[in-house]
C-alpha cells in the first residue's frame, strides 16, 4: 500500500493528537466552535417566540431500593400542535448515569449527544471516570454554555441521574440532579422529581406513590403513573398511546446492570396495565 508522506497536508493537525485537555468542549471550543450547540442555535433569531421549534415535555425520576430510574413521556409540542409523538427524551450517557431532557428539542438533543462524548472522551484520556459529582459539574457547565440560547427562548433543561458506586450504602446509591437554565446544579434529595411542563402534576402523583424501599418493578409502574397523571392534566405531555404503541422511555441504573434502558415490550406491559386500571376505576365511577 502506499504510503502518504509526512508533509503531504493528510497530516492531522497537533491539536488532534494532543492530551492536554480530557474534555471534548473544550477540544471544540478551541478547534471547531460552530459545532457547540449553544453556536449552532445563535443564527435561529434572537427571539424564541419568533421560532415555533420543537419543545420536549415532562420527565421524572425517582430512586428506589438498589438504584435510580427515570422515565419520560414521548410527547415534542411545537405552540399548540404536536411535533412528534414518539421523540426519545432519555438517554444512557454511560455505564452508572442518564439524562432526561425537556426544553427546545435539537439543541437538548445535540447537547446530550455532546455530553455522552465527553464523559467517553474523559474516560479514554484520563483511564478512569468521572466521579457522580464531576459528571453532574460537567453537565451544569454545559448548560451554563448554552445560556445566550435560552435567553432567546430556547432553553433547555435537563434532569441528570446516576448510581454512585462508591456510596456506603448499595441501597441508597441512587441520585438525582436537577438544573436551571443558568448552570446551577441542585441535589435532589427527596427522591424523585421531575421537569417540563407537566412536571407540577408528575411531582403531585410521586408524593403519594413514591416509596424509597420499593424493588425496581414497583419504581417503574409509579414512574409511568406518574406520566399518565401529567398528561392528563398537561396537554403538552403524552400519555401511554396503546393505538399507535407510543409508550414512555424508561431508563434503570442498578450496581448489577449499571444504566439500562428498558425494552418496549416490558414498559408497555406497565402502561398497558396502568391504562386498565384507570380505566377500571373510572367505569366503578360511573
Amino acid at each position: 500500500m502506499e504510503q502518504i508522506p509526512r508533509n503531504s497536508g493528510f497530516a492531522l493537525p497537533s491539536a488532534y493528537l494532543s492530551s492536554t485537555t480530557s474534555s471534548f468542549a473544550d477540544f471544540l471550543r478551541a478547534e471547531a466552535p460552530d459545532l457547540l450547540p449553544s453556536k449552532r442555535s445563535a443564527g435561529m433569531g434572537t427571539s424564541g417566540g419568533d421560532l415555533d421549534a420543537p419543545h420536549g415535555t415532562t420527565i421524572v425520576a425517582a430512586t428506589f431500593n438498589g438504584g435510580v430510574l427515570i422515565a419520560g413521556d414521548r410527547r415534542a409540542t411545537s405552540g399548540n400542535l404536536i411535533a412528534t409523538r414518539d421523540m426519545d427524551k432519555v438517554y444512557v450517557t454511560d455505564a452508572y448515569s442518564a439524562v432526561g431532557i425537556a426544553g427546545t428539542a435539537g439543541i437538548a438533543l445535540e447537547l446530550v449527544r455532546l455530553y455522552t462524548v465527553e464523559l467517553a472522551h474523559y474516560e479514554k484520556i484520563e483511564g478512569v471516570s468521572l466521579s457522580l459529582d464531576g459528571k453532574s459539574n460537567k453537565l451544569a457547565t454545559m448548560v451554563r454554555g448554552n445560556l445566550d440560547a435560552a435567553m432567546a427562548g430556547l432553553a433547555v433543561v435537563p434532569l441528570f441521574v446516576g448510581y454512585d458506586i462508591e456510596a456506603s450504602d448499595p441501597k441508597r446509591a441512587g441520585r438525582i440532579v436537577s438544573f436551571d437554565v443558568t448552570g446551577g446544579r441542585y441535589e435532589e434529595n427527596a427522591g424523585f422529581h421531575a421537569i417540563g411542563s407537566g412536571s407540577v402534576f408528575a411531582k403531585s402523583a410521586m408524593k403519594k406513590l413514591y416509596d424509597p424501599d420499593a424493588d425496581q418493578d414497583a419504581a417503574v409502574r409509579a414512574a409511568i403513573e406518574s406520566l399518565y397523571d401529567a398528561a392528563d392534566d398537561d396537554t403538552a405531555t403524552g400519555g401511554p398511546d396503546v393505538a399507535r404503541k407510543i409508550y414512555p422511555s424508561v431508563v434503570t441504573i442498578t450496581a448489577e446492570h449499571g444504566a439500562v434502558q428498558l425494552p418496549t415490550e416490558e414498559t408497555s406491559t406497565i402502561a398497558e396495565a396502568v391504562v386498565a386500571d384507570r380505566a377500571a376505576q373510572q367505569d366503578w365511577r360511573g
